[in-house]
């Protein structure tokens, strides 16, 4: 005995050890994925009252500019830079060599001879020298949106001066001149110049795109961050004023430098210490929680570390893009955590994983507060919505109002601080849109989740109690009594569950399944007989009993085959627990009283319920069989019948293993009564033991 005490005790605490470990790696990942920063120990807002005690500068430090500020600086700049564009030489050249050769072709096809092609040749030269040497540009190729005003900087031969744009020729500008010009010159032929003058226009000032860029950025780069300076030990904020906007700035400034001089003169193992202790705690608490409330995850391994898992996951992708990216941290999908766990486990568990999860995300993001309102809520609501998931457009339902929590207290919050609808960061709507379409990813996550972990999640219980899945279209065709009978048994402990507190949607799909099993020999069964028929007569008491008893062994390998989760073979295991099926059991000491026979052989193999729903079920199965053999099922009749039920339940401890109290036993005894008295199902009277056979 001591030897065996010894070992369980071992048994107990290496399991103990190996929670403690899976938690110390869950802490360990998310502390390795957090940033390595000092974190400013004030928390303020813009146009609130600083709530801490006076507030002087630790140190010296240059006040930041706002993003305003550093866009105005930024368009200021840019209208000092002009845009830049180059004269290129070879492109007037080649363009009056080229007019000669045209000139000289065309003159001559038109004239045979003519004295005066000498001034013609000399006037259309001279107005090409006149725009190529002055300069043509083309406004649509030039810089677009980046002109500023009238003027350019024009680059000649590596020489750079300021022109205004008015003193260049345009394509329409050159040929109006030239049109103005030639009017002047009687023995011109205007019409025959202005045609090969306008062929042989082409802009020479081209827009230099890479120079002009390259002085913007070098402009850019000159522009200060800071504005100001304030001394150490200068006031910053006293204790109740109001935080405006000077003072929000200079708070954030101190803030930044703050965190940033960490990185050269803080000791990394010290922080990483402290985010140790941050992070260890709320897990303990996940931990604690688990062992008092939800002791079945917490023995149960593959459970337990799918808890931490998504635990870590959501925590260390948060600090990843602190850390690494310009993400915006409400773009991760929060709300897939209580999602997940309500629809895996239940309600208060996946509400307390997720106050301790955001509570510690708030320490590691700006506005902690806020975020901490933002998403307890939205994930309150998540939680809420589908607390009875019945179809799955609730889904979508669900999302939906999600983002209506969002939105709402997102603006509530905006208005708060802004006073106005101005200031607002409307573009935050779509983040928290793209947030809820995220959170959709909790569906295919559960599936993958039930497969790795072997959970049987609520979307799957749904498609479960599905009477038109194959294996309940076959027990409805093979045993039509059976099904009937499992119908019924289904309506008594989904009503008895919901009442006491419990899974009903788990509790009807172990009802609808637990009898599979009698498919194998439905007409050996009451419910399933015709009249004037019992297969049994042909055979002796403990070969029937052990066909009775053969349903359950049936139903878990019929179960296991066709790949329905453990959960509900739980129920076909545990339906009868390990009762005798009496009937047979009596009739053969009636029968055979100086005969010896091994009782075990009358009796279900168990094992005995072991959860809230199982014990239900064992109640509403026996109740709902026996309350057929009723001939007068009036008032009376029922309560004694399932008074007298129960209490041979309890009697033969069928229920010590499940965690059911007197008080459900009694509210499970009234729902039962008010359910079958409207019942009536004609049934051969058994002997009063005969309640057990089913």
């Amino acid at each position: 005995m001591f030897r065996s005490g010894l070992s369980r005790l071992f048994r107990l605490r290496n399991a103990n050890l190996i929670r403690f470990v899976l938690m110390l790696l869950c802490v360990v990942a998310i502390v390795t994925a957090l940033p390595r920063e000092k974190r400013f120990k004030y928390e303020y807002e813009k146009g609130k009252v600083w709530m801490h005690p006076d507030f002087y500068a630790p140190f010296s430090f240059a006040i930041e500019k706002t993003p305003e500020e550093l866009e105005a600086d930024r368009q200021e700049v840019l209208n000092d830079i002009l845009p830049v564009y180059r004269k290129v030489g070879y492109i007037g050249e080649r363009n009056i060599e080229s007019f000669k050769r045209s000139f000289d072709l065309l003159w001559k096809s038109k004239y045979a001879s003519n004295p005066n092609r000498s001034s013609n040749l000399k006037a259309g030269l001279q107005l090409l020298e006149e725009f190529y040497n002055t300069g043509i540009i083309d406004p649509a190729a030039g810089p677009g949106n980046r002109k500023r005003g009238n003027s350019l900087t024009l680059v000649e031969n590596n020489v750079a001066g300021n022109v205004n744009l008015s003193a260049l020729y345009t394509h329409e500008k050159a040929l109006a001149f030239a049109n103005v010009r030639l009017e002047k010159y009687a023995e011109t032929d205007k019409d025959f110049l202005m045609e090969i003058i306008e062929d042989h226009l082409q802009p020479n000032v081209i827009f230099d795109e890479a120079l002009t860029t390259k002085l913007e950025q070098e402009a850019l780069s000159s522009i200060s961050q800071k504005r100001g300076l304030v001394q150490k030990g200068e006031l910053i904020v006293r204790k109740g004023s109001v935080v405006t906007d000077e003072v929000y700035q200079r708070l954030n400034s101190i803030k930044n430098q703050y965190q940033r001089s960490i990185i050269f003169s803080g000791d990394r193992r010290i922080i990483m210490l402290g985010q140790f202790l941050l992070v260890a705690t709320p897990m303990a608490l996940i931990m604690l929680f688990l062992y008092y409330f939800r002791r079945d995850v917490f023995k149960d391994y593959r459970k337990l570390l799918l808890v931490l898992l998504i635990v870590a996951v959501i925590l260390s992708i948060l600090s990843w893009i602190l850390k690494t990216t310009t993400l915006d941290i409400y773009l991760i999908p929060y709300c897939i955590v209580p999602i997940i766990i309500r629809l895996l486990f239940d309600s208060r568990m996946a509400l307390n994983i997720h106050l301790l999860v955001v509570t510690l995300a708030g320490f590691l993001v700006p506005n902690g507060f806020e975020f901490v309102f933002l998403q307890v809520t939205a994930g309150m609501t998540a939680i809420y919505s589908i607390r009875n998931l019945l179809r799955r457009s609730q889904f979508l339902l669900s999302s939906l109002l999600i983002l209506l929590t969002y939105y709402v207290a997102f603006l509530g919050l905006s208005i708060t601080h802004e006073g106005s609808f101005q200031n607002i960061e409307w573009q935050k709507f779509l983040i928290f849109m793209i947030s809820v379409v995220l959170s959709l990813l909790a569906y295919p996550l559960i599936y993958l989740f039930e497969k790795l972990f072997g959970i049987t999640s609520e979307i799957t219980l749904m498609e479960l109690t599905n009477t038109n899945s194959p294996i309940l279209r076959d027990l409805a065709f093979n045993a039509p009594g059976t099904f009937q009978h499992s119908l019924q048994v289904a309506n008594l402990a989904e009503a008895a569950i919901y009442k006491i507190g419990g899974n009903a949607l788990l509790v009807r799909a172990g009802a609808l399944y637990h009898d599979i099993g009698k498919m194998k020999s439905p007409s050996y069964f009451k419910e399933n007989q015709n009249k004037g028929y019992n297969p049994h007569d042909k055979l002796t008491y403990d070969e029937s009993a052990r066909i009775i008893i053969r349903h359950v062994t049936d139903g878990i390998a019929m179960a296991r085959k066709k790949s329905i989760p453990e959960d509900i073979v739980n129920f076909i295991q545990t339906h009868h627990g390990t009762t005798r099926v009496d009937y047979f059991y009596q009739s053969f000491l009636k029968n055979f009283p100086d005969r010896i026979m091994d009782e075990q052989i009358f009796r279900y193999p168990g094992p005995i319920p072991f959860t809230k729903e199982q014990a239900v079920l064992m109640l509403a199965d026996s109740v709902e069989a026996a309350s057929r053999s009723l001939k007068e099922p009036n008032a009376t009749n029922i309560e004694s019948l399932v008074d007298r039920i129960v209490d041979y339940k309890i009697e033969q401890n069928q229920l010590v293993n499940s965690d059911i109290t007197l008080r459900d036993i009694a509210t499970i005894r009234s729902i039962f009564k008010e359910m079958l008295i409207s019942i009536y199902h004609a049934r051969i009277e058994y002997p009063k033991a005969a309640s057990e056979i089913n």
